[in-house]
């Protein structure tokens, strides 16, 4: 890593605390184990590569229009570049996808796409911002009771099942296709349910059977179902988006003595006066827990169809739990630096500004603008709940953490420090085509 200072533009004066300055490297911090292969999920290079083929095919969607990559691509790190991204009606990829003019978006997606990076490691057990895929006491828990989750391979595998169930993602919106008309009627798995539905797109195609009789044998006898599908996107993710071979990796390992200065004084405050581990810990800079942290709501919001508002109470929708009210999963820092815009709802497209705002969020919620999120233009309402008083006294309200002032100097520092966790390697990449035939974004 480089000793210079971070270039950055110039910050909102309101975000920028000033305290004493830090006195040096002089205390012994505990740094997290190096990562191994027996951390890691692994699967067949069969089902690494029919995931590879599958992950990027847009045959799993509705109107056949949109794939997984499509929200997660490479190119932004695994999400898509935006605060609140655009499925089913957008044209492009990234922050340059707009609206189809022949199939208007109902609305944004309600959360920012999280990142895919080490989600094969056997160490995370809650899926989504609100964890409501989550392995508890050795059980996994989902949101809907249904058999289909009896033959998923774990966690990973039942979260790849529910992006196509969303209207606003994959499945389409009401009565634009089979398999929308399917979600809406709650329709899943089982003959003519969406799941099911999607399994015999996939399986009409010959070369898709070849694959899969490879990967998984009794599929030539017993039929493709779509917990094959998700099966072999899991593996597929496990492998590709790996990501534990960092400067900070080398650095655990012994391969290297030292990070570059900035990044060693950032790596300190990390871990020591900052507080960033109090949530960032273990190997993968995340306790998996859930935490409130002030983060400025925008967009739909996460409600039931019959209720007003556009409020996102996170984790308290899933445990019902008052102490959960706004906490949402404490990420993985894992190329944090290429997974912009950050928080649940994106509010924030620069790394400098968020760990600023980590370390004063009340200060930073009076601060914030709507201007600071990356919103491709869509006519819709988008800030319901950012001008609802009650809802930001609330939000306001529910903030955990108490402030601890850093320096532009320690920012500067501390994002250098996470600049020494990317590990942005492929393996396979992006396919040239896919079985269907299909177009997709690459």
């Amino acid at each position: 890593m480089s000793n210079m200072r971070v270039n950055r533009p110039v910050r909102s004066a309101a975000l920028v605390a000033v305290c004493s300055v830090w006195a040096g490297l002089s205390w012994a911090i505990e740094l997290p184990e190096p990562a191994t292969d027996d951390d890691f999920l692994h699967g067949s290079p069969e089902e690494v590569v029919l995931g590879q083929l599958l992950f990027y095919d847009p045959i799993l969607s509705g109107n056949d229009n949109i794939s997984c990559s499509t929200c997660h691509h490479p190119k932004f790190g695994t999400s898509d570049g935006v605060s609140l991204g655009m499925g089913e009606g957008g044209i492009g990829l990234g922050p340059k996808r707009i609206v189809d003019p022949e199939n208007v978006p109902e609305d944004r997606v309600p959360r920012n796409a999280p990142a895919l990076y080490n989600l094969g490691a056997k160490e995370y057990i809650t899926m989504f911002h609100d964890g409501r895929v989550e392995v508890v006491d050795g059980v996994l828990t989902v949101p809907i009771e249904d058999p289909f989750f009896d033959r998923v391979n774990g966690i990973l595998a039942t979260q790849a099942a529910f992006p196509v169930l969303s209207p606003d993602e994959m499945a389409g919106h009401v009565n634009e296709n089979p398999i929308s008309k399917a979600v809406r009627k709650g329709r899943f798995s089982g003959e003519g349910g969406a799941w099911d539905l999607i399994a015999s797109k996939v399986a009409a195609i010959p070369e898709y059977q070849s694959l899969f009789a490879d990967a998984y044998p009794d599929t030539a006898t017993r039929g493709i179902r779509f917990a094959d599908i998700s099966n072999a996107i899991a593996c597929f993710i496990a492998e590709e988006f790996r990501a534990d071979n960092s400067p900070f990796d080398a650095y655990l390992r012994g391969e290297v003595s030292a990070l570059g200065p900035l990044a060693t004084e950032g790596m300190e405050l990390f871990y020591g006066d900052a507080g960033c581990a109090d949530c960032h810990s273990g190997t993968f800079q995340t306790d998996h827990k859930f935490h409130a942290m002030g983060q400025p709501q925008f967009g739909p919001g996460k409600t039931l169809a019959f209720e007003r508002g556009a409020s996102d109470e996170g984790r308290f929708r899933v445990t019902g739990k008052e102490s959960d009210l706004y906490a949402f999963r404490t990420p993985s820092l894992r190329n944090v630096t290429l997974t912009a815009p950050y928080g649940h709802t994106g509010a924030y497209a620069d790394l400098w500004e968020f760990v600023t705002a980590h370390s004063l969020p009340r200060a930073a919620f009076h601060a914030w603008t709507p201007d600071m999120a990356v919103l491709p233009d869509l006519d819709v309402e988008d800030w319901i709940a950012w001008e609802d008083d009650r809802e930001k006294a609330a939000i306001l309200d529910a903030i955990e953490v108490e402030d601890r002032a850093l320096s532009a100097d320690q920012v500067d520092a501390i994002v250098a420090f996470m600049e020494a966790l990317t590990d942005d390697t492929t393996r396979l990449g992006v396919p040239d085509a896919v079985p269907s035939g299909l177009p997709f974004e690459k």
